[in-house]
């Protein structure tokens, strides 16, 4: 609200320049360049002169560029362009010789030695340069206004799918997840009250997070990997002996403030992907800090069973992430899904450079 309070400002402030630059040329400086002293009537002619510029300035911005220029109308812009050229410098002909202004004029430069012949043009030259200057300067102001309007429009327009993007990513986290993790719990009250009375608190705080802590578009680090934590945690609740995982957090010193929800797709692909319930498999995830570049490497064997490519990988939710990731943050990442050399591992690593504090 502020920002767009202070661009209206400067443009009433941009205007009232252009305008009071408009009146120095025709009441000032052109005037006063002949060292003479005109009659009333020519000041009367200025003053029209500048009132047509001001009405051809403000109808061009209002109403031919928006509904001729922008409407891809540009000949018919072109030719009532240039009527208007023409009437505004027959108009003012027709003032001049109201006002007698030709007669008084050549009396004025009579007076002061100077022999200036007189003209009977039926357009005033002067007016018509001035108006196609008038409507050049006021059709680029309107371009680009309309050029940040579309601009904010599109950044709105981008915020808003980033938001409904991110509550589509929430939704993109397996139900099936949350179903099998109460029935997993379940099944440990029987054996284990400690630990689901334990699991259960995580399962909530994960609820919690996706529910109000993810709301305002960014979170700490701290949080997320509180929550990426109690994920491999609960997910461990389902796996076999034959597989280890790992968590390699970062160590966080300055916590500082990330998108939510774009770290979990690739883990949650990992725990999709590399499990075996007969051979042995390894999941190994690393994130880290340094110099505000925030780094994760997730890896996790691969079956033939599960054979996937990388453009495979993660399906919706990574293409839902990569989408995220080029809105938040343009030009400050990189990402890169790949199987190792010995075509067992696969591996996604990510970069995000943050912005300073």
């Amino acid at each position: 609200m502020i920002e767009l309070k202070s661009r209206s400002y400067i443009t009433v402030l941009l205007h009232v320049l252009l305008w009071t630059l408009f009146a120095f040329i025709l009441l000032v400086y052109l005037p006063f360049s002949w060292n003479i002293s005109f009659p009333f009537q020519f000041w009367v002619k200025q003053g029209v002169i500048l009132t047509i510029l001001v009405v051809v300035f403000y109808f061009n911005s209002y109403v031919l560029v928006p509904r001729l220029l922008l409407k891809n109308k540009n000949l018919l812009f072109v030719v009532v362009i240039v009527l208007i050229s023409l009437v505004a410098g027959s108009s003012v002909k027709v003032v001049d010789n109201l006002l007698s202004l030709p007669q008084l004029m050549q009396k004025a430069f009579n007076d002061v030695g100077i022999n200036r012949p007189r003209r009977d043009e039926a357009i005033d030259v002067f007016l018509v340069l001035m108006t196609f200057v008038t409507v050049g300067i006021s059709t680029s102001v309107t371009l680009i206004q309309s050029w940040q309007g579309d601009k904010q429009s599109r950044e709105a327009l981008e915020k808003e799918k980033v938001i409904s993007e991110l509550s589509y990513l929430k939704a993109q986290i397996n139900p099936h997840f949350f179903f099998n993790t109460l029935n997993n719990i379940y099944a440990l009250t029987h054996v284990d009250v400690e630990n689901s009375r334990r699991a259960l608190h995580k399962l909530s705080r994960m609820m919690r997070y996706l529910l109000y802590d993810t709301q305002a578009g960014i979170t700490p680090l701290s949080k997320e990997m509180s929550f990426i934590t109690d994920y491999m945690e609960l997910m461990k609740l389902r796996l076999h002996d034959t597989t280890a995982v790992t968590f390699e957090e970062p160590v966080i010193t300055n916590d500082v403030q990330i998108a939510p929800m774009l770290f979990l797709p690739y883990i949650e692909n990992a725990f999709k992907h590399g499990v075996s319930t007969t051979k042995p498999s390894v999941i190994s995830i690393q994130i880290k800090i340094e110099n505000r570049i925030l780094s994760m490497t997730v890896k996790n064997t691969i079956f033939s069973e599960n054979t996937i490519t990388a453009d495979e990988y993660g399906g919706i939710g990574l293409t839902n992430t990569k989408r995220r990731l080029d809105l938040l943050y343009p030009g400050k990442h990189t990402f890169s899904a790949t199987r190792a050399e010995d075509g067992n591992e696969f591996v996604v690593n990510l970069t995000l450079t943050l912005d300073d504090a």
